[in-house]
């Protein structure tokens, strides 16, 4: 009987913008172990938390205020029938997502302006290291004198945990740097009041930091240091290829 796999590798130097905001938060030895990760993927479905992250986007573009639309999709999913043990905790986790998204909403302070949906988000290339990123919806305002500003919003969750500050802003800071790399409404400025990672665990709106310029250029610069770790990242032990 032929041995199962149980990785693919990615031979060119890849990385998220969530993992990347990761990795600049951590020490050097969780750095390989997030670029192992990042290298070695496990072919093993694992779960996404899709159908919430859009549930949740489209609650906030639509602006309707009241959560219980957000409780009525919970269980919704919750009561859908699956078709094997992991759909049923595919379809329960993101029930949770919801759920305390819900929960913690009313003291989210997000920004006043309009929401759009998210469109595409191409990846960019820094120092050798293609960069993709999720942008869940996007964010638009107009100034007193009729100059527009933009910005992106990313949603991060860990079930009974919140996000740590210091890695919400590194990615804040990545979305800021994204847009300027990346905006193509003509006259269009992003604005790192409205680049944000919200902790949908904790409850808080992580917008860019000040420092947000000087931090995209400290990403780019670090992916420097991933292209040259990337050839000579070993693989998990128990990997099969």
């Amino acid at each position: 009987m032929p041995v199962q796999k149980t990785h693919r590798v990615v031979n060119e130097p890849k990385i998220s913008a969530r993992y990347l905001a990761d990795f600049m938060a951590a020490s050097e030895r969780t750095r390989r172990t997030i670029l192992r990760g990042c290298k070695y993927q496990p072919i093993a479905r694992l779960v996404q938390h899709d159908e919430a992250k859009s549930t949740i986007s489209k609650f906030l573009r639509d602006g309707e205020g009241s959560t219980a639309t957000l409780t009525e999709k919970a269980n919704g999913l919750r009561n859908r029938m699956a078709d094997s043990d992991f759909d049923r905790d595919l379809l329960d986790h993101n029930a949770d997502y919801i759920d305390r998204f819900a929960e913690v909403f009313p003291d989210l302070d997000l920004p006043s302006v309009e929401f759009h949906p998210p469109g595409k988000a191409n990846p960019i290339e820094l120092n050798g290291v293609k960069v993709t990123t999720e942008i869940q919806f996007r964010l638009r305002r107009l100034t007193k004198t009729n100059k527009i500003r933009v910005g992106g919003a990313a949603f991060r969750y860990a079930k009974g945990k919140s996000l740590s500050p210091e890695v919400a802003n590194w990615q804040s800071a990545f979305m800021l740097g994204y847009l300027h790399q990346t905006v193509t409404e003509p006259e269009a400025e992003p604005e790192g009041q409205l680049c944000l990672t919200i902790d949908a665990s904790g409850g808080v709106c992580h917008r860019a930091p000040t420092d947000a310029v000087s931090r995209f250029n400290n990403m780019d610069a670090a992916c420097a240091t991933i292209a040259e770790w990337w050839p000579n990242i070993a693989p998990p032990d128990t990997a099969v290829f």
